[in-house]
C-alpha cells in the first residue's frame, strides 16, 4: 500500500490491481483493513481505528483511493461524490484501432483533443455486466465521459478519460462499446487476459475541495510498474501534462 496523502480527516493510497476495496463474499482482506492497521500501528491508537469508505474501484483496476478518517469527512464526501464535486481523472490502455483515435468524433471540442461520449447504460446484476445503448432503453442510466489520446505505440494506444457521471462499470462499458476495449478486460471483449489479471485502467489523479479543511486537495498516482504502462507513460508530449 502507498500512501498518498493524508492528514487528520481524509487518507489517499494508490491501490494495486487485484486488491479489493471493502470485504466481500472472497473473504479476501481489503484494502481498507490494510489501512486502518496502518493508521492504527502509525498513531499507537489502542482502540478500534474508524475509516469510511467514499468510493470504490472494481478489483482489476488500479490507482487513487479515498478514504475518510472522521465520520464528519465521511459525510462530506459522500456528498461530494454524489454531487460531482470529486473531479476522477483515468488512464486507459486500449488496442491501437485502425482508425486512429485523433480523428474527431461528432462530439470533438475543437483545439481540446477530447472526445464527448454519451450512451445510456443497463445493468445486469448476475453478469455483473453493464451494457451500452445510444439512445435511452427502460432501466438506464445516462453516462458521460471525456477522452483523449496520449500517446500511441505500434499495438496500444493510451488514453484520459474524465468521468462525468458515475455508472457501473462506466468506462470499461463505454469504451468497448465504440471499439476500444480496455487491454486485458475480457469482460467487455479484450482479446486476451493480462498476466497478473488486472486490467489496463488505472485512477490516475483526484481533485476535490478539502471537506474540512476547503483547501484545494490534487493528488496524483504513478502509473504501475508493468513496463507497457513505463513505456506509453513516456511516450507522453510535456504539453498533455498541463
Amino acid at each position: 500500500m502507498q500512501v498518498l496523502y493524508e492528514d487528520n480527516h481524509i487518507i489517499i493510497v494508490n491501490k494495486s490491481s487485484g486488491e479489493i476495496v471493502q470485504g466481500d463474499k472472497t473473504g479476501d482482506t481489503p484494502l481498507s483493513e490494510t489501512v486502518k492497521d496502518y493508521l492504527k500501528v502509525k498513531y499507537a491508537k489502542p482502540g478500534a481505528v474508524f475509516l469510511g469508505v467514499a468510493h470504490r474501484l472494481d478489483r482489476p483496476v488500479s490507482g487513487v483511493v479515498v478514504f475518510a478518517r472522521t465520520s464528519k469527512a465521511l459525510a462530506r464526501l459522500n456528498r461530494m461524490f454524489q454531487q460531482g464535486e470529486v473531479h476522477k481523472t483515468y488512464w486507459a490502455i486500449v488496442e491501437t484501432h485502425p482508425q486512429p483515435l485523433s480523428i474527431p468524433s461528432p462530439h470533438y471540442r475543437e483545439g481540446s483533443g477530447e472526445s464527448l461520449l454519451t450512451h445510456w447504460l443497463t445493468r445486469n446484476e448476475q453478469q455483473n455486466k453493464a451494457y451500452a445503448y445510444d439512445h435511452e432503453v427502460p432501466g438506464s442510466k445516462k453516462a458521460m465521459l471525456r477522452y483523449r489520446p496520449l500517446a500511441q505505440g505500434e499495438r496500444y494506444t493510451l488514453l484520459e478519460v474524465q468521468l462525468m457521471t458515475g455508472r457501473h462499470h462506466q468506462i470499461r462499458c463505454q469504451l468497448a462499446a465504440i471499439g476500444y476495449p480496455i487491454k486485458g478486460d475480457l469482460k467487455y471483449g479484450a482479446r486476451r487476459s493480462n498476466p497478473d489479471g488486472s486490467i489496463s485502467l488505472h485512477a490516475r489523479r483526484v481533485e476535490f475541495i478539502h471537506p474540512v479543511s476547503h483547501q484545494p486537495i490534487i493528488v496524483e498516482a504513478p502509473v504501475p510498474e508493468d513496463s507497457l504502462w513505463q513505456q506509453l507513460s513516456a511516450l507522453r508530449p510535456e504539453s498533455l501534462d498541463l
